[in-house]
């Protein structure tokens, strides 16, 4: 026991040894990550950037360097085996392989190839399958008249997913198409005919909506004309088969001459009371123009005028009040509205002068019956970064801020942006390993527990033992669950013992003893032996004992078809 204790501390050391190496060795920059997947190999929980030394800290964390491959930073651990591949060949003998992955710091336990691939002979099982689908019906011709087109038929792959490479050639075919059918001819326009007379000899400008005269031309969809005997029949021509264009060079028509208004009255003839004013008009409402007659009638008159007497002011009435200075209530100022007055009810007279209105001409008020306007949400400052929250390895820290300066409130925006900000943490301390057992030994030689005697080949029950260890224990990490060192148990000793057996069924067939290039598989006629002679021994003891060791079996004769079989792996892929 002291030299398994002893042997353990060794193996605890070398690991630790090998762990700092790989550390120093690996320290360049990567991703850090909390979780490694060990089915899929996948990291997840990114902590940042962080060199490898530091990430692996943690035998839980995942490493993801330069070449973009998840590494576990843990001990060596298998992944499960995948599914077996689809057979190599469509038809016949062929081989299917499957895989698994080693993942952790140190694989020196994860060398030898044939614990991460496997291969075994397979059949093809795509003899029958039909392949293509018939060809589907041809598409419409790519042309419907005058000529050859294109058109297209296609197929479906209708194999199992496996026998899919059974379908060779194209899933699509094109072939041309001749059409019988004339085309349709499209109608065109003919040249434009002359233009026609003015529609009057000249140009009216004294009637307010009088046109310009114009004059016209047509066209005629006859060059060729559309087709009505086609299907389809023939387009006509697009656009019009009528212009129609302004005479603007034509003279002016004359226009006689008409009064403009009455000038306002001149200046009373008398300062207080009744008197006349003298009043004139001008003949320019038109002049007369392009040989048109001059103005009938007379060109000034006199009106009765009264001077008034002086007229104080009054005032009107409130307008409405108007709109508000804005639609809602903003946080740092009240809106308000306005109304006005005028002193209007009359106006005070100026010659002579009358007293003005007393008073304002305008009142303001606030607009208290809004509703609140909307405040955007403004952050606050960002905390400080939270402690380590771990005391071992990489960890995260956190920094948070709120959107509270201000607050967004009656509808407003919430603040753009992220609330938490995460630093990398490094506590340049290692995280335990737990210790991981290590596969029980082979059972020892079976010995008689209290002498040295001989019992092999006797009906004397004997004891043997197997060990495990507890291995890649590191930093403080927790011992392998359970205490168990070893294991013992009753045991006859049979190894080379002559006996006498029966033939039975076939043990399993091996996988192919290479994963490529020639390899074979094999396997062996099971002779069971009889161990009816060790029966009393075992009533006698009355205990479980197990028959440890080959013996060398007679069964008699080869049975038919032999002791055995071998298989040839065929069609394995070439060694690289």
């Amino acid at each position: 026991m002291a030299s398994q204790k002893v042997l353990q501390v060794l193996q605890v050391l070398v690991l630790v040894l090998v762990l700092v190496l790989v550390l120093v060795q690996r320290s360049e920059s990567g991703r850090c990550f909390a979780h490694f997947n060990l089915t899929s190999g996948v990291c997840d929980e990114e902590l940042g950037e962080v060199d490898e030394a530091n990430c692996c800290q943690n035998p839980t964390y995942g490493y993801q360097a330069a070449d973009g491959e998840c590494q576990f930073c843990g001990p060596p651990v298998w992944a499960l085996w995948s599914s077996w591949s689809f057979c190599n060949v469509l038809c016949g003998d062929g081989v299917r392989q499957r895989s698994r992955k080693c993942f952790g710091i140190d694989q020196s336990e994860c060398k030898n190839p044939a614990d991460k691939l496997q291969t075994e002979p397979c059949s093809g099982t795509c003899c029958d399958e039909k392949g293509w689908s018939l060809w589907a019906g041809w598409s419409p011709c790519s042309v419907t008249c005058g000529g050859v087109g294109l058109r297209k038929r296609d197929r479906v792959c209708s194999s199992h997913p496996e026998c899919l490479s059974s379908c060779s050639g194209p899933s699509e075919e094109r072939g041309a198409c001749e059409t019988n059918n004339t085309c349709p001819v499209h109608g065109d326009w003919s040249s434009w005919s002359g233009w026609s007379s003015c529609s009057a000899s000249c140009i009216d400008d004294q009637h307010h909506g009088v046109p310009v005269p114009s004059r016209q031309r047509r066209r005629s969809c006859s060059d060729p004309a559309p087709s009505t005997d086609t299907v389809p029949p023939g387009n006509s021509c697009p656009g019009d088969d009528l212009q129609v264009q302004k005479c603007s060079e034509l003279p002016n028509c004359p226009e006689d001459g008409h009064w403009g208004a009455w000038s306002p009255p001149g200046p009373c003839s008398v300062t207080c009371g009744a008197g006349l004013q003298l009043s004139s008009r001008m003949c320019d409402t038109p002049p007369p123009k392009y040989g048109g007659r001059y103005c009938d009638g007379l060109s000034s008159q006199t009106s009765v005028c009264h001077n008034p007497c002086p007229v104080d002011g009054f005032w009107s009435g409130w307008t409405i009040w108007g709109d508000c200075s804005s639609s809602c209530i903003p946080h740092d100022r009240t809106p308000f509205r306005t109304r006005h007055r005028s002193c209007n009810n009359p106006a005070p007279s100026s010659n002579p002068p009358g007293r003005g209105c007393h008073g304002d001409d305008s009142q303001t008020e606030d607009c208290v019956h809004l509703l609140q306007c909307p405040v955007d949400g403004g952050w606050g400052s960002w905390t400080a970064f939270s402690t380590c929250p771990v005391t071992c390895g990489a960890g995260l820290q956190v920094s948070v801020r709120h959107c509270d300066s201000p607050a967004p409130k009656h509808g407003g925006r919430p603040c753009p942006g992220e609330d938490r900000q995460t630093s990398v943490c490094l506590t340049q301390v290692h995280c335990p390993v737990d210790g991981v057992w290590s596969q029980w030994s082979q059972w020892g030689s079976c010995q008689h527990p209290f002498s040295g005697w001989n019992i092999n080949c006797q009906p004397h029950a004997g004891r043997q033992s197997q060990e495990r260890f507890c291995h890649h224990r590191a930093h403080g990490g927790a011992i392998c669950n359970g205490d168990q060192l070893t294991k013992f148990r009753f045991c006859f000793d049979v190894q080379g013992c002559p006996m006498t057996g029966r033939w039975a069924g076939w043990e399993s067939w091996t996988v192919c003893q290479k994963n490529c290039g020639n390899a074979r598989r094999a396997r062996r006629r099971i002779c069971d032996p009889d161990y009816s002679g060790y029966s009393e021994a075992q009533e006698r003891l009355q205990k479980e004992i197990s028959f440890f060791g080959k013996p060398i079996t007679d069964c008699g004769d080869s049975p038919e078809g032999g002791k055995v079989q071998t298989q040839p792996c065929l069609n394995l892929p070439p060694c690289t």
